[in-house]
Formats: C-alpha cells, sequence, structure tokens
C-alpha cells in the first residue's frame, strides 16, 4: 500500500490586518490566540510540517510559536500583499513536500478535521489544486500540488492565489464540507465580536 503524499501545512499570518485596525493574529481567543488556533490545528493534523509566515508583528508573535514544532518564515515584503506570503512559505519547503496547504490566520475555526477531510481528498484524487467547499461556495483552506509552485513563484500581483484557479479551472478538485468555517474569516471589530459569541471546539 502507498503513503499519503506528505503535504506540508503553511500558515500565513504576514499581514497587517489593516481592516481590523490592530493585528488580528495577537487577539485573544479559545484561551489563547487566533494564531495559535490556527497553528495547533494544523499541527494535531496529518500535515507532515508545520510553517507560520510572519512579518507585521513578527516580535510580537514570535514568542507564540518558540515552543511549538513550527519553522517560521520571516516575510520582510508582506505590505505587498498575500502574494509575498505565499512565496516566502513555499521558500521554506524542500522536495519531501508533495504538495502545500495554504491556511489564513485569521480562520480559527477551521479545525483538524477540516484540515484531514482535504488531505484526504487529495490523497484519493490528486488534483493541482483542492479547495473545499461549503453549500457550493468554495472557501479556505486550499491545497496545491507541487506541480504549481512555479506558478506560484511566478505571481507578481497582491492577488494570493486567484489566477490559478482559473488556470487549472478544469482540474480543480472540489471537495464538499458541512462547516462553514471555511468562510469565516475575521478582517472587522464586528467579525470579532461574532466569533467571541461562538461556542465550539477548536481541534
Amino acid at each position: 500500500m502507498s503513503s499519503s503524499p506528505k503535504v506540508a501545512g503553511v500558515v500565513l499570518a504576514a499581514g497587517e490586518g489593516s481592516r481590523m485596525g490592530s493585528t488580528k493574529q495577537l487577539l485573544p481567543f479559545g484561551g489563547s490566540t487566533l494564531l495559535e488556533c490556527v497553528v495547533d490545528s494544523a499541527l494535531a493534523s496529518s500535515l507532515h510540517r508545520v510553517v507560520v509566515v510572519i512579518g507585521h508583528k513578527a516580535d510580537e508573535l514570535l514568542p507564540l510559536l518558540e515552543k511549538r514544532p513550527v519553522t517560521v518564515a520571516l516575510n520582510p515584503h508582506f505590505v505587498s500583499g498575500q502574494s509575498s506570503s505565499l512565496k516566502a512559505g513555499l521558500r521554506t519547503l524542500n522536495e519531501e513536500s508533495e504538495a502545500v496547504l495554504f491556511l489564513l490566520g485569521g480562520r480559527p475555526l477551521v479545525n483538524t478535521e477540516i484540515i484531514n477531510h482535504i488531505l484526504a481528498a487529495y490523497a484519493s484524487a490528486t488534483r493541482p489544486v483542492v479547495v473545499p467547499c461549503f453549500e457550493g461556495k468554495r472557501g479556505n483552506p486550499v491545497l496545491f500540488s507541487r506541480e504549481t509552485f512555479p506558478r506560484i513563484e511566478a505571481l507578481n500581483e497582491d492577488c494570493g492565489a486567484r489566477p490559478l484557479f482559473k488556470e487549472y479551472a478544469t482540474r480543480i478538485l472540489k471537495v464538499p464540507v458541512s462547516d462553514p468555517a471555511i468562510h469565516l474569516d475575521i478582517d472587522t471589530e464586528e467579525d470579532y465580536r461574532r466569533l467571541l459569541l461562538l461556542e465550539r471546539p477548536f481541534l
């Protein structure tokens, strides 16, 4: 029996959170912070390694990561947008990683179960791009196979990985999930207040 593909998790946590007005990665939640919830869910999953990309307030984020078995990637160009963080994360990976799952540092309710569900779907039907969908709408985190890495490296705009969805449109694996957490980002104070009203497990 062949072993499961080795997929690395890259947590994108370098942004300024300009719409929030503060560094959202540091906001309290679940007995820790938003970032720690995301990282701990990734570490508890079947991902073979976890990378955390930081930039804004890096000196405040580093202490949260020091005791966790993660690789920290510093993105000094975080002001240029998310694409720079995608590249910074990719550059920490070696040939052992067959694919990467990009997790957003502002989505603490994306738990280990969701992550493992995406990984299992990829293992059973290897595609260059794997996206979770809730009620037909695409969400995050998104998985990209090594085939796409050169295309991510070629991104030169603050567009995240959106151009790849068009380029690989006919080869995307859409994975239904039963949890709306894949859509819940924390961008504003109102989003954060709603999050604090939710009571649910994080792993």
